[in-house]
């Protein structure tokens, strides 16, 4: 009998690795310094990368393993689907708990960011008025509770897997002609 790997499976490697990738450019922007990035390209571009560029490449490199190497050259839609939203769900999943683990090795990080946002809100926008500040930091509080940041992680990450496993399973479908 056959061995046969599911396509969500078959993305666990790619998602670990988009997942540790996500965590080191993590690590080296608090090294470097949040507040030294925020507004800045270096800052712009990792964040395009983490929600755009890293999902693509992860994703595409998973179907076309999946279609190559384990499916004798052929990849069907929803298996383009499969393979694309574990990926994206476990590489959320590493990161959401490192960010959690993080948040309680160094507390003050929120109130850290909690500043540096305060700061950049007043720089864009000064003549905000005092309750429109409160407003917004209390939402930026509402959002840093790792309660909610961690589904939200999940979620976010998982629907733009779909969004992109949708795209990338649309050029690459091949369907097997003699399965039934």
């Amino acid at each position: 009998m056959e061995k046969s790997i599911s396509p969500a499976k078959s993305g666990l490697t790619l998602g670990v690795l988009f997942g540790i990738i996500m965590i080191l450019e993590f690590v080296v922007m608090y090294t470097i310094g949040m507040k030294s990035l925020v507004n800045t390209a270096f800052g712009t571009i990792i964040n395009v990368s983490n929600y755009l560029l890293l999902p693509l490449l992860f994703i595409y490199l998973g179907c076309t393993n999946y279609k190559i190497k384990i499916n004798n050259g052929f990849i069907t839609f929803s298996e383009c689907l499969k393979v694309g939203v574990s990926i994206t769900f476990i590489a959320a999943f590493i990161y959401a708990v490192f960010n959690l683990i993080f948040n309680l090795i160094f507390p003050d990080f929120i109130n850290e960011m909690i500043a540096i946002s305060k700061e950049a809100m007043l720089t864009k926008k000064p003549d905000m008025t005092s309750e429109e500040l409160e407003i917004s930091i209390s939402m930026i509080k509402k959002f840093m509770n790792p309660f909610i940041v961690f589904p939200f992680t999940l979620v976010m990450y998982s629907f733009f897997g779909l969004i992109y496993s949708l795209i990338i399973g649309a050029f690459l479908k091949k369907e097997n002609p003699q399965s039934f």
